[in-house]
């Protein structure tokens, strides 16, 4: 095993401007193994349930559903950082220490994961050539992965993401937690635009320009918490397994008025890792190959504290037009859409952007009235997304491996032949994205 210090990806990675033709790699690369950890509402504090240890249990899943040993993985591509508070400064537990190799960070294997982390805990692991981090959550990673298989970085990559929610109240952390706030925090925090901030204003500012209501918005969020029922690796599935109702959805209590409850994704535990390789490689492995046709990034800038509805809506739009670009296809070739829902009520934003069934802006909230389910003709968020199986931002990207499979379980669409799906986020103003293909193209 040779390897340096991990790098961040390089931004030669990303793929963030229109105009750059098909994604020179699109084909090159698949998915053929996915690993969940178990889902909790919060770290009960033992080492078995850390961070760490269910970061172990995923790899080896993806490791197991793909047919692949350990001595045939070459590439670790980790998203380092968790949606939830550090561990540090508290000491590091006892019994964690114990059960684990540490590395001198020690929040590493509690509220992060690091690739030396993994590889000082998975002896197994003795062929990796290359790590490295895509920042933020797994769609970067994925990207990250992607473009490093493509490049011949890595051939056969484990890509892992973990997500844990300690006790405590959420958020209350860094520049949250400080007296006196520096940099851009001093004017996001202090004007309040942090949380379900955004996406009140973009509906309220949505709803003013086209019409509607936020009543409107109950057969998605309704159909997102059904499709999380249907996830048996989902938190709500796992642990609360009752349905929502259209009541329950309209007499939620408000949040940041018109964001409600049920609009908002539940923090909480889980670790996930994939298995990539090339398309060669691919032929040979247990699952059948999903590959990836392209890739693209949202890093827009904007003027304010905020993007405008407008400024949103072309960031969409243009994300849309790369994605279809670089991929080789159309609007009118995606089986179903799987984008990022972490705050129900800018849903509607990607989804116009993307075109998805000729919708155009202003028109998802009319869409959503018709039949937008699993067995029908335009599925929309098939995975359930994070309203539908907890705040991790991977269920999408799962969900369409599993539905290009077809091994989706009572998920699986069925109206509609599942070959090309598109998933990503977290939202226009700042994501990462991809198109999924059952063929190479």
């Amino acid at each position: 095993m040779t390897t340096g210090p991990t790098q961040t990806a390089p931004r030669s990675f990303y793929r963030s401007q229109e105009g750059l033709g098909v994604w020179e790699h699109r084909g090159k690369v698949a998915a053929v193994g996915i690993g969940h950890s178990p889902t909790s509402r919060r770290w009960d504090e033992t080492p078995e349930t850390s961070l760490g240890a269910w970061s172990i249990v995923a790899l080896r899943n993806a490791m197991e559903d793909a047919g692949v040993s350990p001595d045939q993985v070459d590439g670790l591509v980790i998203s380092p950082e968790s949606l939830g508070e550090p561990w540090s400064p508290r000491p590091v537990p006892e019994d964690f220490a114990n059960m684990f190799q540490l590395t001198d960070n020690p929040n590493d294997g509690l509220s992060q994961m690091s690739s030396e982390w993994v590889l000082k805990n998975m002896p197994e692991l003795t062929n990796i050539q290359f790590t490295m981090y895509g920042p933020g959550c797994m769609s970067n990673a994925i990207c990250v992965a992607a473009q490093a298989i493509g490049e011949g970085l890595t051939q056969t990559c484990l890509v892992l993401t973990a997500r844990n929610n300690l006790s405590g109240r959420y958020g209350q952390y860094g520049a949250a937690a400080a007296d006196t706030v520096t940099g851009g925090a001093q004017w996001t925090n202090t004007w309040g635009a942090v949380g379900p901030y955004y996406p009140a204003y973009w509906f309220n500012k949505y709803t003013e320009k086209y019409g509607g209501n936020h009543d409107m918005m109950a057969p998605f969020v309704v159909n997102s918490k059904r499709n999380g029922l249907l996830f048996p690796e989902g938190f709500f599935a796992q642990n609360r397994p009752e349905p929502l109702t259209v009541e329950d959805y309209l007499s939620a209590r408000w949040i940041v008025k018109p964001v409600n409850l049920y609009d908002c994704d539940i923090p909480m535990c889980v670790t996930v890792a994939y298995l990539f390789t090339t398309a060669e490689r691919a032929k040979d492995m247990k699952q059948k190959p999903v590959y990836i046709l392209s890739h693209a990034e949202s890093r827009p800038r904007y003027r304010g504290i905020e993007q405008t509805l407008d400024e949103v809506e072309e960031s969409a739009a243009s994300l849309g037009r790369r994605l279809y670009e670089g991929a080789g296809i159309t609007a009118s070739d995606l089986s179903f859409e799987n984008m990022y829902d972490g705050y129900t009520l800018f849903h509607q934003i990607m989804l116009e952007g993307l075109r998805y069934r000729g919708v155009q802006p202003g028109e998802a909230l009319d869409f959503y009235q018709t039949d937008i389910s699993i067995e029908g003709p335009n599925p929309v968020s098939p995975s359930g997304g994070n309203a539908g199986s907890g705040r991790t931002r991977i269920w999408m990207h799962t969900d369409c491996i599993q539905q290009i499979q077809e091994r989706a379980g009572a998920r699986q669409v069925t109206a509609v032949k599942p070959e090309i799906g598109v998933s990503g986020g977290p939202h226009p103003r700042g994501g990462d994205f991809m198109v999924w293909g059952s063929t190479p193209g």
